[in-house]
Order: structure tokens, then C-alpha cells, then sequence
């Protein structure tokens, strides 16, 4: 792989004899110090760095690639700039920053964190694949996030699959997978063929693996503006606590065999491995503008907070979950929400969180019989998880199973804007924040919901959403509902009037083969006004659930007669 090494160093306001203190060369081993190049400005003062235009291949340093610690009004110039990561660990960590902004920047893998082979061969049932790497595609620690391309079209022909045995080696750059146990065969589901195209995780870390690619913790107004990324061992853009972070024109794609550095028998058929825009218990939601994310293997956006499950509830006194204290802080706005996605009043926490003895084993059998992804089942049903307490305002009753989330960290105050998210294997955008705008949007090709508005409280993901306006997006060949809107808890119902509140969802263009392509259920007082609902089937194209006072009106429907 060449390296295209800067012509000149480009640094603003430095003298000739400044820029020699400020070296950016290769090692003997063609990597460079990119990391030591920007502290060398910082240490200095120098609040803009420029980095020269170059591809430089970088070695992490404690599992990260490049840091920015404790930065403020701080910019980072790096225009033509490409970070190939040597190792498939986290890319870039940025922390404890105010108002730092960097643009321009590429990041990219050489080993990528994915690989690809094609189907050589299949069991009588499909039990079986077997398949070869093709040439230009890593063999390092293979990691079963199975997806199936069509070798014809190169799209997603079989969504990604967990459910399968270690990876065994029958042969030079051949591998054999069994599924899992409990495995039955249906022609339909299981359509991947001889000749199709395996893609699955790579991972190259011989210090240990971070995930994800940009991550960025407890931050106040960054901005990631032009940021292009071609592959992740997990999310792309991951944020924690922060506070406003803008994304601006940022990108997450396959890259083209024209672009690729790598000669490769086969156009790489995956960008990032899971989520593009992942953002966890913001102050004030994301600002994602103008950006894109296509061909990942999760979520184009996902904007929410934590539930803590509660033990129990009475008085004014509420015994939570967990192993580690809750995040939860004297003065906060607590949602409350029942096993039954009752949405109670919300509450006002007056004290911190105290340890209050361990779980019971009625608690931990009550659990085993839920419906929750695995891990939080598992540690929910330990009779030895530790609980904790905290006080309440006013009094309270809530039966085991109900949850509780700090309202004022779950993201609210998020914009998504003139973005285009898809094709992917699951949601375009799945929305958990309140106090936002979902608008101008392309959702194209998403294997799940185009827009999703809900809390999911078998991942323990919070919360349930007020004043959105969702507008003028534009969702095509999604293969579930386009935008749908409701609420459930642990009883599987969807929840009654009122988890959410205040909706509007206005002015979309949806075009779609699968009914509803409008669902809206536990709102209270809502609008759907003004969308145009092409459908290539008769049926039901808006469908209500348990509302109340959502105005249904000047939606335009065009669908061949039943």
C-alpha cells in the first residue's frame, strides 16, 4: 500500500523555524505519529491545527488511534486527510471537550474491521454454509455478525444472523458454519445460495479491541463536520453524556473499488458493522445535518437514554436494579412507566441513589420469564443483583418490571435534518428523545421501520417522546412500517394513550409495498396531516392504535383498488 506523504506542512500563523518543530514523517514501518503531530501544536497554544493532506497509516496508542482530551474552542483543519487505523480498535476518542470542532477528516481500516467470501456450498436444509475469502479481504479473528449479499446485485439478500456456531477452518481461506441449535429450515427465509456473498467481522487487535470508531464522552457544542467513515468494528459515531454535538455533512459508506487503496476481487458490501449515529444520554440531543449512512450493519440513527428497572415502588420510594449505582442525580424529571406501559405523572428525584440490599429470587424468577435480550435477562434473573434506592417527591406504586429514566438525559433537543440513511439492515432513524425534529430525510431501502418513535424496554433503552415534529421526509422500500409511533412495556402491549404526546407527523412522501405505511398508537394528542402514501398494495395505509386526540386529515392515498 503506497503512502502519499504532504508536500508541504500547511500551519496558520507559525514561522519557518515554528514548522520545523512540528515534523510529520513516516517510520521505517510507514506509520506515522499523527497523535504526537497535534499535541505538538496544542502544547504550544495553538488553538487551529492544520494537518497537511495525506493518507497516514496510524498505530493505536492504549487501543485508540488519535485523542482529543480536555480541548477548548479548539479547531482541527483536516481537510484531505485519511487515518488508516492498522488494528481494528476504536479510531478516534474525543472527551471532556468544549466547542472543539474537526473537519475534513477520513478514516478508514487496512485490516477492516469486516471480510467477505463467497458460498462455495450449502447443507441439503441449509444447515451448513461453506465459504472462501476472496482475494483482498482479511483473515484475522473471524466473528459471527453474518450477513448474506446477492451476488447478482450486490444488496442485503439475508439480514445478519448471530445464531450460528464458531467459524471451523476446512482450508486455505475456507470456512465451514453450522447454525445454532433450534434451527428449522424455511426456503423463505433462508434464501442465500451457492455463488452469494458472506460478510462477517474481522478483528485484528493484538493489544485488545475498543469498539466503535468516533466516540465521544461528556462533551459540550463539538462539531463533526465533512467526517467520512468506510469502515467500524461497531457503531460509527457513538456519543455518551454530551451536550449538543453537531454532525455536519458526515458520512458513513461502502467505499468503491475505484477509491479503494486495496485491490480487492470484489467491491467491499459492508460499511460499518452495527449503527451509524448512536447517541446515549445527551443533555441536549445531536444535531445531525446533511449527513449519510448506508450499507451498515444496525441502526442509520439511534437517539435515547437508560431505563433502570424497578424492584419495586411504594411511598415515596423507589428500589432499582443493577449493579452499578444508577444515573441519577438530586433534582432530576423522572419518566415512570408501569410493566404495562402506563405512563405515570412524571417525578422529581430529591435524593441520590443508595444501596439497598440485593434482589430477591421471586424478583430474578420473575425475570427468567420475560421477553429481553438475553444479556439484561441474565442479569436481571440473578437473585444476588445488587438494588438500590431512591426518593421521590410524591408518593408512588409501581409493580416489579416498571422502569424509571432521568428525562433530562435522553437526548432531547435533537434535530435530524436533510439526511439519507439506507440501504440497511434495520431502522433508518429509531427516535427515544423528546423536543425534536426528524425533517427533510431520505429513508431509503431500511429492512426495518424508516422512522421508529418508541422505547424499547427489553434493551433498556429510554424513553418515551414529546413534542416531535416529524416533516417532509421521504421514505421508499422499507421493508416495515415507513413511520410508525408507539410504546410498550414488559407486558408486549402496546402501551395506552399518553406514553407519548404532542406527535405531529406532517407532509411525508412514502412510497411502499407494505401496509400500514402510517402507524401511530399511544399518543395523546397528535396530528397526521398532509402526507402523500403511494402503495404498490390495497389495505389499511394509516392505522391507529390506542390514541387519543390525534387528528387524522388532507392525506393524500394512492393505491390500485382493492
Amino acid at each position: 500500500m503506497r503512502l502519499l506523504l504532504p508536500s508541504i506542512l500547511c500551519l496558520i500563523s507559525l514561522s519557518h523555524s515554528a514548522l520545523a518543530a512540528f515534523p510529520l514523517e513516516p517510520r521505517e514501518d510507514g506509520t506515522v505519529d499523527l497523535q504526537g503531530f497535534i499535541q505538538s501544536h496544542l502544547d504550544h497554544g495553538n488553538k487551529t491545527i492544520v494537518v497537511p493532506p495525506g493518507r497516514y497509516r496510524v498505530v493505536p496508542q492504549g487501543r485508540v488511534h488519535l485523542r482529543f482530551k480536555n480541548l477548548e474552542d479548539v479547531e482541527v483543519i483536516m481537510k484531505g486527510v485519511e487515518m488508516v487505523c492498522t488494528e481494528t480498535t476504536q479510531a478516534v476518542e474525543i472527551a471532556d471537550c468544549t466547542r472543539l470542532k474537526i473537519s475534513g477528516l477520513t478514516i478508514d481500516y487496512d485490516p477492516l474491521p469486516f471480510t467477505q467470501g463467497r458460498i462455495t456450498a450449502l447443507g441439503p436444509e441449509k444447515e451448513w454454509l461453506e465459504f472462501e475469502l476472496l482475494e483482498g479481504y482479511p483473515e484475522n479473528q473471524l466473528e459471527r455478525r453474518i450477513e448474506i449479499f446477492d451476488a447478482a446485485t450486490g444488496e442485503l439478500k439475508v439480514g445478519t444472523r448471530w445464531d450460528w456456531q464458531p467459524f471451523e477452518k476446512i482450508g486455505n481461506r475456507k470456512y465451514r458454519v453450522w447454525r445454532g441449535p433450534g434451527y428449522q429450515f424455511n426456503p423463505i427465509a433462508v434464501s442465500e445460495q451457492v455463488g452469494d456473498f458472506l460478510v462477517t467481522n474481522n478483528n485484528f487487535a493484538p493489544g485488545g479491541q475498543i469498539p466503535h470508531t468516533i466516540v465521544s464522552h461528556r462533551n459540550t457544542e463539538v462539531v463533526l463536520e465533512d467526517i467520512t467513515v468506510y469502515g467500524s468494528n461497531c457503531f460509527s459515531f457513538l456519543e455518551y453524556q454530551c451536550d449538543k454535538t453537531t454532525y455536519l455533512r458526515c458520512r458513513l459508506d461502502r467505499r468503491s473499488p475505484e477509491d479503494d487503496p486495496v485491490e480487492r476481487e470484489w467491491m467491499r458490501l459492508r460499511s460499518g458493522n452495527a449503527d451509524a449515529f448512536h447517541s446515549v444520554a445527551a443533555k441536549r440531543g445531536p444535531q445531525i445535518l446533511s449527513c449519510k449512512a448506508s450499507y451498515m450493519g444496525d441502526d442509520g440513527v439511534n437517539i435515547r437514554g437508560y431505563y433502570a428497572m424497578v424492584a419495586s415502588a411504594e411511598g415515596n420510594t423507589i428500589r432499582l436494579l443493577g449493579n452499578k449505582k444508577p444515573d441519577f442525580r438530586k433534582g432530576d424529571p423522572l419518566e415512570l412507566m408501569t410493566y404495562d406501559g402506563v405512563r405515570l405523572p412524571d417525578g422529581e428525584l430529591v435524593g441520590e441513589p443508595e444501596p439497598d440490599g440485593k434482589s430477591t429470587p421471586e424478583i430474578a424468577e420473575f425475570f427468567r420469564k420475560q421477553r429481553m435480550t438475553e444479556g439484561i435477562k441474565a442479569a436481571l434473573s440473578d437473585p444476588e443483583l445488587a438494588v438500590w434506592k431512591i426518593a421521590v417527591r410524591d408518593p408512588i406504586s409501581m409493580p416489579v418490571g416498571s422502569v424509571v429514566c432521568a428525562k433530562n438525559r435522553i437526548g432531547s433537543g435533537f434535530v435530524v435534518k436533510d439526511s439519507i440513511f439506507g440501504p440497511n439492515r434495520s431502522r433508518g432513524i429509531l427516535i427515544k428523545g423528546s423536543n425534536g425534529e426528524v425533517s427533510g430525510n431520505t429513508c431509503r431501502g431500511n429492512w426495518g421501520c424508516g422512522i421508529l418513535i418508541t422505547p424499547e424496554w427489553w434493551w433498556l433503552e429510554a424513553g418515551s417522546s414529546d413534542d416531535l415534529m416529524v416533516s417532509g421526509n421521504r421514505i421508499e422500500d422499507c421493508r416495515d412500517t415507513s413511520i410508525k409511533i408507539i410504546a410498550h412495556a414488559g407486558s408486549g402491549k402496546p402501551a395506552p394513550a399518553g406514553a407519548h404526546n404532542r406527535i405531529a407527523v406532517l407532509d411525508n412522501i412514502i412510497k411502499t409495498d407494505r401496509l400500514p405505511a402510517i402507524h401511530v398508537s399511544s399518543v395523546k394528542d397528535g396530528s397526521i396531516k398532509g402526507n402523500t402514501l403511494t402503495s404498490t398494495i390495497a389495505g389499511e395505509v394509516i392505522s391507529l392504535g390506542n390514541n387519543e386526540d390525534v387528528a387524522v386529515s388532507d392525506n393524500t392515498i394512492i393505491q390500485p383498488n382493492p
